[in-house]
C-alpha cells in the first residue's frame, strides 16, 4: 500500500457544478493580456475601463482580467476553483484575476449546470490544457520577438524570460500569440510544481457576501419591475375551483390579482417533456404588487375554494404501500451476481433488517425566486437556478419562442441542494410576465417552499445477508420508494464485487407528490441503511466493524467488472486513514465511536463519530473524516464542503421529519420542522488523502456516511440499533448535541 500524505483541516461549506468548454483557448489568450509587468490589483476594479474579448474574458486598459464563470454558483466554490486551474497552468498571479458570473451561453460554454458534484471532475483536463496551451503560445510569441528558441524561454507569474535575462509581460506579446498556430501535446505541470492549486484561496465573492452586496436572486431589481406572490393548492391532489380577491385588492400596494396555469397545461398537452418540469396543472392565483410585503400580505387576504382533482395521500398509507412492495415479488432487478437464492438456502445464519426514511424538503436559505420580462421581441430571465439551459429550453417550448431570443442570467444562489434543479418557479414567473405584460419577480415565502416543493422521496430498504462458515456469502437489497429514488449506478457501488452472491431490486409507487433530487441523490439515506446494516452484521460475526469492510474490499481489488464504480484500494486507504486519525478503539473512557464509509459522486469517504453520554443521552462531540477526492484544488472550499455535508447529514438524520396528511404537508416553517442548531454541531476534522489523481466531487459525498457513523456510535453507547430517520423518534427523547 502506498503512503499518503494528508491535509488536516476543520469545518465549513463547499458543493457541485461544470465546465468551460468550446472556445477554451480564447480564455487563455485574453487572460494573459492582464499580466503586464507593472500590474497592481486596484482597490475598485469595477471603476476600470474593460474591453470585451470574448464570452469568457474582459481585459482592462490597465491589464487586469475579468473571467466570466459559466456555471451556476450555489456555494460549491466553482466560481473560485475553476479559474484557479486555468491560472495555475498559465502561470499568472491569482491576485491579478477577477471573476464574474457569466450568463447562459450554449454556444461558448458546455454543461452549465450545478448538480452531481461534477464541475471540477469534468473541467479538470480541459481547463489545465487551456492554460498550458495558452502559456506555450505566449512563450512562442516572445521567443519569436527575441529571435531565440522557445525551449530557451520560460514563464512564471505572467512574465516570460529568456536565457539572457530579458523579460516580457504576457500583455506585451498577447496580440502576436493570438495569431500563432496552436501547439499540440503541451506540457502540463506536475503536482509538486503547483503554486495556486492546493493553496487556501478565499472565495472570490466573500467580501460582497459579508457586506451585503447584491449577489443573490432576491437582490435583483429592474426598472418598472413588480412583485408576484403565488397561491398554490394547499394539498397535493387538489385544484382551484374559485377565489375571491376583494380583500386582497384592498391591501395597499396590490396592483392586480390574476390566475396562471394555461401555459403549463399547453406545454404538457404538447407531449414535450423535461425532467426539470415539476409543476401542478391546477390554476394558481397570483397577487401582483408594488413590493414584496404587499404581495405576500395580499396573498394572505385571498379566499379560495379547492376541490380534489386526484387522490390525496397520507404518510400512514405510504408506509403500508412501501412495506407491501417489499413483501411482494414485483421488484425490478438492478444487479444479480451468483446464486442468491442458493446462498441464503445454505446459510448458517441470515440477518435481515428494514430501514425507513421520510420525505424531506430542501430548505434553501434563500426561498425560490426569479425574474422575467416576456415581450413579443425577447424574453429576459434572471435568477438562481441550477439548470439554466433546461429552463431556457422549457420556456422556449412554452411560448414558441426561438432560444436565440431568450437571455438567461444567473445570480448566486442561497442554497440549492437539488431544489433549484427544477425550474417550476422560472416557468411560473415567465407565464406571469407574459400575462401582465410587465417585468416581474416572483418571490416565495418559507411556507411556499416547504409546502409546495420537490421533496426527497420517502423510502424503505430491506437488506439481508447470508452467513456461511464465518463469511458473508449472500447479500440481497430491496428498495421501495415513493415515485423514484433515481436509482442509477448504485447497484455497482459497495458491496457489489465484494460478495459472490448479490442481488439488488427496486420498485416504486407513483404519487402526485412531487419528488426529486435532494443533496447526494440516491445515497443520502441508502448509505445510512447499508452502513448501519454492516455494523450490525459485524456484531453478529463477532468481528471489528472496520475489519469487516477491509476484508470484503479485498474481493473487489483487481476486478475486471467494468460496471464497478468504486476502487477497492482507494476505499481501503481512506478507511485506514480515518481509523488512524480517529484513534479507533483507543479513545478515552466514556467515548463511544461509530464507523461508516461510502463511495458516491466519484469520491471515497470514511467517517468516525465520537459520542459521550450525558444523563443517559448521546452527545456528538466529534466526527473525523477521511476523503479521497484526488487532487484538492482549493483546500478552503474543499474543507467547507466536506464539513457542511457532514453537518447536513447529521442534522437531517437526527431531527428532520416530514409527512403528509390528506395531501397536506405536516410542517410549514422551522417552528415545527427541526434543523440542527449551531450549538448542536460537533467538531468536524477533515483529512484529505493526498495523491496525484484527477479530482472528483465534494459537494455531496461527505453527507451520506454521516448518519450511519452517528447511528453506529449511538448503538455502541446505548446498545440500541436505529432503523428509521429521524433518530430522535426512535430515541424517544430529544437527543442533546454539543
Amino acid at each position: 500500500m502506498k503512503t499518503h500524505k494528508t491535509h488536516n483541516f476543520s469545518r465549513r461549506n463547499f458543493l457541485k457544478t461544470s465546465i468551460l468548454a468550446s472556445g477554451g483557448m480564447l480564455v487563455g489568450f485574453n487572460l494573459l493580456t492582464a499580466c503586464t509587468k507593472e500590474a497592481v490589483m486596484p482597490v475598485d476594479i469595477e471603476s476600470l475601463n474593460f474591453n470585451d474579448f470574448n464570452a469568457f474574458i474582459k481585459i482592462s486598459d490597465e491589464g487586469y482580467v475579468t473571467i466570466f464563470s459559466p456555471n451556476p454558483e450555489i456555494g460549491q466554490g466553482v466560481k473560485t476553483s475553476m479559474p484557479m486551474i486555468i491560472a495555475e497552468e498559465l502561470d499568472v498571479e491569482w491576485s491579478k484575476v477577477n471573476v464574474v458570473q457569466g450568463a447562459l451561453d450554449t454556444k461558448n460554454f458546455k454543461r452549465q449546470i450545478a448538480g452531481g458534484s461534477q464541475s471540477i471532475r469534468f473541467g479538470w483536463d480541459a481547463l489545465r490544457q487551456t492554460g498550458a496551451t495558452t502559456k506555450q503560445m505566449l512563450v512562442n510569441a516572445a521567443a519569436a520577438k527575441w529571435k531565440v528558441e522557445a525551449s530557451t524561454c520560460k514563464a512564471s507569474k505572467g512574465i516570460i524570460t529568456n536565457a539572457n535575462g530579458d523579460k516580457l509581460g504576457y500583455g506585451d506579446v498577447v496580440k502576436e500569440a493570438a495569431v500563432l498556430e496552436v501547439p499540440e501535446n503541451v506540457k502540463l505541470k506536475k503536482v509538486k510544481d503547483y503554486t495556486i492549486i492546493g493553496q487556501e484561496i478565499v472565495n472570490v465573492d466573500i467580501d460582497k457576501i459579508i457586506t451585503g452586496k447584491p449577489l443573490f436572486g432576491l437582490d435583483f431589481k429592474a426598472k418598472n419591475m413588480v412583485i408576484a406572490s403565488v397561491l398554490r393548492p394547499p394539498a397535493f391532489g387538489q385544484k382551484l375551483v374559485s377565489f375571491n380577491a376583494d380583500e386582497a385588492k384592498k391591501v395597499k400596494g396590490v396592483i392586480d390579482v390574476i390566475t396562471i396555469g394555461e401555459k403549463v397545461r399547453e406545454f404538457k398537452k404538447s407531449g414535450k417533456r423535461s425532467w426539470t418540469f415539476q409543476i401542478s396543472d391546477s390554476d394558481k392565483v397570483v397577487v401582483i404588487a408594488e413590493n414584496t410585503w404587499a404581495a405576500i400580505k395580499g396573498k394572505k387576504a385571498l379566499s379560495a375554494k379547492w376541490e380534489i382533482d386526484s387522490k390525496v395521500e397520507s404518510t400512514e398509507n405510504h408506509d403500508k404501500i412501501l412495506t407491501k412492495i417489499l413483501d411482494g415479488n414485483q421488484l425490478n432487478s438492478r444487479r444479480e451476481d451468483g446464486n442468491v437464492k442458493d446462498a441464503f438456502a445454505k446459510a448458517d445464519k441470515v440477518l435481515e433488517k428494514t430501514y425507513h426514511s421520510p420525505f424531506l424538503p430542501h430548505n434553501c436559505m434563500e426561498p425560490m425566486n426569479f425574474y422575467a420580462d416576456v415581450t413579443s421581441e425577447k424574453i429576459h430571465l434572471v435568477g438562481p437556478v441550477q439548470t439554466p439551459q433546461a429552463a431556457e429550453s422549457v420556456v422556449s417550448d412554452m411560448f414558441g419562442v426561438d432560444k436565440e431570443k431568450i437571455h438567461v442570467e444567473m445570480t448566486r444562489m442561497g442554497g440549492g441542494f437539488g431544489r433549484r434543479l427544477y425550474g417550476d418557479f422560472v416557468y411560473e414567473v415567465a407565464e406571469i410576465s407574459h400575462k401582465i405584460k410587465k417585468p416581474v419577480k416572483l418571490v416565495s415565502t418559507r411556507e411556499d417552499d416547504m409546502t409546495t416543493g420537490v421533496y426527497r422521496p420517502a423510502i424503505k430498504y430491506r437488506i439481508a445477508a447470508a452467513l456461511k462458515d464465518g463469511k458473508v456469502t449472500g447479500y440481497h437489497l430491496k428498495e421501495a420508494a415513493i415515485n423514484s429514488n433515481m436509482f442509477g449506478v448504485i447497484p455497482h457501488f459497495f458491496p457489489a464485487g465484494c460478495i459472490p452472491n448479490l442481488k439488488i431490486e427496486t420498485a416504486n409507487y407513483k404519487s402526485n407528490i412531487t419528488t426529486g433530487a435532494w443533496r447526494a441523490p440516491y445515497t443520502n439515506f441508502l448509505a445510512f441503511a447499508e452502513q448501519s446494516f454492516f455494523d450490525e452484521l459485524a456484531t453478529e460475526m463477532n468481528i471489528d466493524t472496520i475489519q469487516l469492510r477491509l476484508d470484503l474490499l479485498q474481493n473487489v481489488k483487481g476486478t475486471k467488472d467494468k460496471q464497478i464504480q468504486y476502487s477497492g484500494q482507494r476505499m481501503e486507504d481512506t478507511i485506514k486513514l480515518v481509523r488512524e486519525k480517529a484513534n479507533w478503539g483507543n479513545t478515552k473512557e466514556g467515548v463511544f465511536q461509530g464507523f461508516s464509509a461510502y463511495y458516491s459522486h466519484n469520491t471515497h469517504v470514511a467517517e468516525i463519530a465520537d459520542i459521550v453520554l450525558k444523563d443517559g443521552f448521546p452527545i456528538i462531540k466529534k466526527v473525523t473524516v477521511a476523503v479521497d477526492c484526488g487532487v484538492v484544488v482549493n483546500p478552503t472550499g474543499a474543507r467547507n464542503q466536506v464539513e457542511g455535508g457532514v453537518l447536513d447529514g447529521i442534522g437531517h438524520a437526527m431531527y428532520a421529519d416530514f409527512s403528509f396528511e390528506d395531501g397536506k404537508p405536516s410542517s410549514k416553517n422551522f417552528d415545527t420542522y427541526k434543523l440542527i442548531r449551531m450549538q448542536e454541531t460537533p467538531k468536524v476534522e477533515v483529512h484529505f488523502v493526498e495523491n496525484e489523481l484527477s479530482p472528483t466531487g465534494l459537494g455531496e459525498p461527505g453527507l451520506p456516511p454521516a448518519g450511519g457513523a452517528v447511528a453506529n456510535a449511538i448503538n455502541a453507547a446505548l446498545g440500541k440499533r436505529i432503523y428509521s430517520q429521524p433518530f430522535v423518534n426512535e430515541l424517544k427523547k430529544k437527543t442533546v448535541l454539543g
